[in-house]
């Protein structure tokens, strides 16, 4: 926090500016203080002032999503203008040590993520830890189909199989013991049988295979809140937000970035709707056959924004190359990316 009266940087819970003396006024009232903007006509620049510590804030051209170095305070440019984020976490880092992932990135790419030797013929040239902001957009998402029942229509080609089978050797016995007869023999009452029961009043084909499906989902997307990162956005992965903390610079190592954002949440809702509706179509596919007709229903709610401490490594494999991306809260691989 600053000091009311002079300015001067002074711990979040100081009571008296060690500097000029003044009493500090830290009460829900201020914390609640809207968030001030002054605006330098000479740069451009425009400076925010922390609504939580009042320490100043000079967002870069094009962050809509910052968050201040200080107390951890983090605000956002929605439709009408900046406003508090009402609730900031993060995940702890659990893989911190750069041997450590190394180790990891190794046995993925010799045997799980690429099923294959690539790491023995790849070089790492690159490695870095960061805090990487992300919307997490809830999405109740419920999708209505109609869709072919396979069992049945498997169970009524068998019957209409086994019919044939039965009828046949009934009719091949009227015929002689199967022997065709004068042009009209077996192979053209089938035909005709066929033709009956394939018709409006067969069994295969029948719209009683056609059933109403509903699947109903929850998820929690994360949407990347940096446009330039958003080659890297999940697909399907979500964060273990059951281990999420309040935001707290304090507890992030100098060492590593805390980045900004510059996609605000109404963009981030838009976002996780194209997520979540893709999510309910490869759900309905992988589920059900000849689908007839979907509709999906999205109930979109309020985010949160996280940050995530990410592993980010390049390897030149050949020529080529490649850059895996590692969760360094659960160590799990996010998405692996060629260039």
């Amino acid at each position: 926090m600053y000091c009311i009266k002079c300015g001067s940087q002074l711990p979040d819970d100081a009571a008296f500016c060690v500097k000029c003396g003044a009493k500090q006024q830290t009460t829900p009232a201020q914390q609640e203080q809207p968030v001030e903007k002054v605006s330098s006509q000479s740069s451009g620049v425009t400076e925010i002032k922390c609504p939580s510590c009042g320490a100043p804030i000079s967002p870069k051209f094009g962050e809509m999503v910052i968050t201040c170095e200080y107390c951890g305070s983090s605000i956002t440019l929605e439709n009408k203008g900046w406003k508090n984020i009402e609730k900031h976490t993060m995940l702890p880092i659990s893989l911190i040590d750069k041997d450590d992932v190394t180790l990891k990135l190794k046995k993925m790419m010799d045997k799980g993520l690429f099923h294959r030797h690539l790491q023995e013929t790849s070089t790492l040239e690159e490695i870095n830890l960061s805090m990487i902001p992300y919307w997490i957009i809830p999405v109740a998402a419920r999708t209505n189909l109609v869709a072919t029942d396979i069992a049945a229509e498997v169970g009524n080609i068998a019957t209409t199989a086994a019919l044939f089978g039965v009828m046949g050797g009934a009719m091949g016995g009227g015929f002689g013991g199967g022997q065709r007869s004068g042009g009209m023999g077996v192979g053209m009452m089938d035909g005709m049988l066929m033709g009956s029961m394939l018709g409006g009043g067969g069994m295969m084909g029948s719209s009683n295979t056609k059933k109403a499906y509903t699947i109903d989902e929850n998820y929690n997307c994360p949407v990347i809140a940096l446009k330039a990162l958003t080659m890297y956005q999940p697909h399907d992965y979500e964060f273990a937000l059951d281990g999420r903390v309040d935001f707290d610079p304090k507890k992030i190592p100098k060492s590593i970035k805390i980045l900004n954002g510059d996609i605000n949440e109404d963009l981030a809702k838009n976002q996780a709707k194209t997520i979540a509706d893709r999510l309910q179509t490869e759900s309905a596919h992988s589920k059900y056959h000849m689908i007839q007709q979907m509709q999906t229903q999205l109930d979109v709610s309020s985010g949160e924004l996280l940050h995530v401490p990410i592993w980010f490594a390049k390897y030149d494999h050949k020529g080529k190359k490649i850059i895996l991306v590692i969760d360094a809260n659960s160590g799990a691989a996010i998405n692996s990316i060629g260039l």
